[in-house]
């Protein structure tokens, strides 16, 4: 389970590096609204933090055998879902 962890990490890392170079370069061409700027720079740090919190839970996965830490990398993969994903779409919408 940890390298999936690892995977998922590394994907919703790489995803919010590139979400936020576009929210950097090209969503102010898109929209000037102050709100929903900062609404998509929330979304991209909270998607990073999360995904360094997966991260470490991965590496803790390799060594501690729980159900408890598989239960909390999927909490974190849910709360970027959710959160982000939320948060992104009153971006585009």
């Amino acid at each position: 389970m940890h390298k999936n962890f690892i995977i998922t990490a590394a994907f919703f890392g790489g995803l919010a590096v590139a979400l936020g170079a576009f929210g950097a370069h090209g969503l102010e061409k898109i929209t000037t609204d102050e709100k929903i700027l900062h609404g998509f720079r929330t979304a991209v740090l909270y998607q990073m933090i999360h995904a360094l919190g997966l991260l470490s839970i991965a590496i803790l996965a390799e060594k501690i055998k729980n159900h408890w830490i598989i239960w909390a990398g999927r909490s974190f993969i849910l709360g970027i879902i959710l959160f982000s994903g939320s948060l992104y779409c009153l971006t585009f919408l």
